[in-house]
């Protein structure tokens, strides 16, 4: 598997859309289905971002077939997050992109703790987390308001020294 990450780009608003539009592909995010414009202004926003969030499109082969993003909170902290289109899930692409932020995060910006959070109701994330490393922390109670009301968010991390 070919698997790369390279700065998300305008150009690529039509690739995010394409499952940014899925109701799978949002089930558990605060986003979603988005309509073309949500999804444009969301790939704007993403380009124009600061230099504390880092978002990536994921390429295989040169396809986008995904999105990742990496935030530096402070000087120690960083924070992961990925969606794969759901036409490519359960082929690694999560788990190879998930690995590649957080070789990023401890490598390139020297961070000391990554964590990850998700919905408890996602256990392929859950699992994706697992597989890179990340340790189950615990469970914060009405984190994120998503279509069937407040939901919890289960807390991964790891440490440099991991």
């Amino acid at each position: 598997m070919a698997l790369k990450l390279r700065p998300l780009a305008l150009d690529d608003t039509a690739a995010v859309h394409d499952w940014a539009r899925l109701p799978e592909s949002c089930r558990y995010q605060m986003w979603g289905p988005n309509t073309y414009e949500q999804t444009q202004a969301h790939v704007q926003a993403a380009v124009a971002a600061g230099p504390d969030r880092l978002v990536f499109a994921v390429l295989l082969n040169e396809e986008v077939v995904g999105s990742a993003e990496l935030r530096l909170h402070g000087r120690s902290t960083g924070e992961i997050a990925y969606v794969v289109h759901p036409r490519r899930w359960g082929q690694g692409i999560a788990t190879d992109a998930a690995r590649k932020l957080v070789r990023m995060g401890f490598e390139q910006h020297r961070r000391h703790r990554i964590f990850a959070t998700c919905d408890p109701r996602n256990l392929a994330s859950a699992a994706v987390l697992r597989k890179i490393g990340m340790r189950y922390e615990g469970r914060m109670r009405g984190t994120a308001y998503v279509r069937d009301g407040w939901r919890d968010s289960d807390l991964y991390a790891v440490l440099a020294s991991d």
